[in-house]
């Protein structure tokens, strides 16, 4: 059999992916993702627009400077000025662009084609006189009349460029059609063939394989999607189905690190992965239904296309109203009761009553129940205990909080500031106990309140820790930041005793 053919993968979450609405890094921050990018092994990494402002210069030439092992490149339109500041941060390539659509050419260019030609011809030129690499893309080229693509693409070759690139700017391809541009491009140009393609129809990753198909032998992608509007392809999901659908195709991507990657970039840029998200949402590996999760234990594959230590993460199975009896006793089993056949049938009775009422129910329902119904505590201890919680708030005042945790029987006191005093408070705890168990709030929510100024909050949580374990817990108090450090610490303990589960299921 031949061997598989490496499809590169040019990461462009710091440029492409910074531009989505509400997203601003510091230097540091794009630092960060790009080492991180690094140890997951991506071909290139587009560190970023150095003409657009003075930071983001300076976390250009930051990362160009940061000795990675990946390509680092920077973005330029044809303009001089452009060119100029991305040769200045010391980067290995450059990615210039130009619009071709006569849409483009009309309406914001205020151009001539002659004259884009020009200019693209010019902009290659002019950095391969400096010896760098060249990456040339039309934009917008699937708007673009066939012809004058052909003639940018051919022109930009002769001038140098070492490889082109084929966006789908606004995202309106198909794949069969993507496939077929990708090939006619391929007709003409003998350098290497990039893909660009956006979401906004919901096609980016089905139309970036089909340009890797075709022939096109780079995939531009970003971290979670992110991007303008609705995002660009998803390294995720393009480099997920290239190792897993295809025999023919193969990334250097490290797939053990994409979990992480994804978690850092969502931390670092505050854009929220949603729970369905493929390969790295909350939901991806959970299973609630009592067929699935009944499949799943017997057979993992029966109901995962992929097994979730590929990509860093666990199959979860979670209880609720759509439950059934394998899936709930796999849940009590692990947090240590040893049910009767009623006992289980009762257990699940009462968590679809529970569901029924609209509610979620957390790791701690569980237990709850299960102690009841079992008559009987399971064998834990609460490694964490609050002693004391102080908070000062206020106009003008630095939202603090002061905590004193006892753990394992020594007390220990710590101060965070934050947002506000539910913040502060979180941070406090995780500063403690960041050594016994390095915790990630997934979610935070309040469940119920009653009414009335002393009114009773319930606050649910969902901790994760860095294996992907994810628990959930509750509590509830007249005081709602007290609440909140009480369902964290719950949360805390609950992870810690499904870890100590599991070393002593393994060591049976």
């Amino acid at each position: 059999m031949a061997r598989p053919r490496i499809i590169k993968i040019f990461d462009t979450t710091l440029r492409d992916g910074e531009q989505t609405p509400g997203v601003a890094l510091t230097p540091n921050d794009k630092l960060q993702i790009a080492r991180q990018l690094d140890r997951l092994n991506v071909d290139i990494i587009e560190a970023g627009f150095p003409s657009v402002s003075a930071g983001e210069k300076e976390a250009v030439r930051l990362i160009a400077r940061d000795k990675l092992n990946a390509e680092v490149c920077a973005l330029a339109r044809t303009r001089r000025e452009d060119l100029d500041a991305a040769l200045d941060c010391d980067v290995d390539s450059i990615h210039t662009f130009i619009a071709t659509s006569d849409i483009h050419i009309k309406h914001k260019l205020r151009l001539t084609r002659e004259e884009v030609l020009k200019r693209a011809v010019e902009a290659v030129e002019y950095v391969k006189e400096h010896g760098l690499t060249v990456e040339f893309s039309a934009e917008d080229a699937t708007r673009t009349d066939l012809d004058f693509l052909r003639q940018v693409y051919c022109a930009v070759v002769e001038a140098g460029a070492d490889r082109i690139n084929i966006p789908d700017t606004v995202g309106i391809m198909t794949p069969k059609r993507m496939g077929w541009l990708v090939g006619e491009i391929a007709k003409v140009v003998k350098v290497p063939i990039s893909v660009h393609c956006h979401n906004d129809l919901g096609m980016a990753t089905a139309n970036s394989l089909a340009g890797v198909e075709a022939g096109a032998s780079q995939v531009h992608v970003t971290v979670n999607g992110l991007g303008e509007r609705a995002g660009n392809a998803p390294l995720e999901e393009v480099v997920v189905a290239l190792h897993s659908l295809y025999k023919e195709f193969k990334t250097r991507v490290n797939l053990k690190l994409i979990y992480e990657t994804s978690r850092l970039v969502s931390q670092l840029t505050g854009v929220q992965v949603q729970p369905n998200k493929a390969i790295v949402g909350e939901n991806a590996f959970v299973h609630e239904s009592g067929v699935h999760a009944h499949g799943v234990i017997r057979m993992p594959l029966t109901y995962e296309p992929i097994s979730p230590e590929l990509v860093g993460r666990k199959t979860v199975i979670v209880a609720g109203k759509h439950a059934g009896i394998h899936g709930i006793k796999e849940k009590i089993l692990e947090l240590g009761f040893n049910p009767t056949d009623e006992q289980m049938k009762e257990i699940l009775r009462q968590v679809k009553e529970f569901g029924d009422h609209g509610k979620q129910v957390t790791t701690t329902d569980l237990i709850s129940i299960a102690s009841i119904v079992c008559g009987q505590v399971p064998s834990e201890e609460k490694t964490v205990e609050l002693k004391e919680l102080a908070v000062v708030t206020g106009s003008n005042v630095i939202p603090t909080a002061s905590v004193k945790l006892t753990i394992d029987g020594k007390d220990y006191v710590s101060s965070e500031t934050g947002v506000g005093p539910v913040d502060a408070a979180i941070k406090a705890i995780r500063k403690l106990t960041d050594n016994l168990v390095n915790v990630r709030l997934k979610e935070y929510r309040l469940e119920a309140l009653t009414g009335g100024s002393d009114a009773m909050a319930e606050v649910v949580v969902k901790v994760e820790d860095p294996e992907g374990r994810i628990v959930s817990a509750r509590a509830a108090n007249s005081d709602i930041v007290r609440a909140s450090v009480e369902a964290m610490i719950n949360g805390i303990n609950r992870l810690l005793f499904v870890k100590k589960r599991e070393k002593q299921a393994n060591r049976g």
